[in-house]
């Protein structure tokens, strides 16, 4: 299995969500509370790319409830866990890299903690732009702040405290520069240990 895929298979998401503890619980809630403010308001639709077995999808879509929320993800197996879960909602099968959507077709596309997995993030990011109208919200670990986590509490030590499945590693400055070639970054947020943008897409 290629390092660009695990995030596409179903056992690199157990207990990720399912069984928050007492410390990570705080943690993952603040994320998709930063996540979730910062939506655009006066929104129609949002796609979701990457969306996993829809975890994110459920929070985030209960947040805004007038939405029309779309997911996707390029494993079946994942596209049925997130249907199962989010049963109401369109979830459909298909790659970051080749999105079956028209030109400017969400006013806001979501993409969390997917570009850190991918072997060419750039190719993504250009098909993400392509299908919103306004607005791609994206988030990625804080590098090296989510390593050096990693080892505070003896995790991935071999590998200097990189998640498996991990290839590419930004800063919240790096983030910023990728990016910046595609749209206006309007808001940045970094709830412990992730960065979020906000960005506004280019004419």
């Amino acid at each position: 299995m290629k390092n660009g895929d695990l995030h596409h298979h179903p056992d690199f998401f157990k207990g990720k969500y399912d069984h928050e503890n007492i410390l990570t619980r705080p943690i993952i809630q603040n994320f998709f509370h930063q996540v979730g403010a910062i939506i655009p308001g006066e929104i129609s639709c949002v796609l979701e790319v990457g969306c996993g077995p829809g975890h994110s999808t459920e929070r985030l879509s209960a947040m805004h409830p007038n939405v029309l929320y779309e997911a996707s993800d390029v494993d079946p197996t994942l596209v049925r866990y997130a249907q199962e879960r989010n049963p109401s909602l369109r979830i459909t099968q298909e790659s970051a890299y080749n999105l079956a959507r028209n030109d400017s077709s969400f006013d806001v596309v979501i993409c969390l903690e997917v570009l850190e997995h991918l072997d060419d993030p750039e190719r993504a990011l250009k098909e993400i732009f392509r299908v919103s109208k306004q607005s791609v919200l994206v988030s990625v670990p804080n590098e090296p702040i989510w390593r050096i986590l990693n080892m505070m509490r003896g995790k991935y030590l071999r590998d200097l405290g990189n998640t498996p499945g991990h290839i590419n590693h930004w800063s919240p400055e790096q983030f910023r520069v990728l990016l910046s070639r595609f749209g206006r970054v309007t808001v940045q947020k970094q709830p412990l240990p992730w960065t979020v943008l906000l960005c506004e897409k280019n004419d």
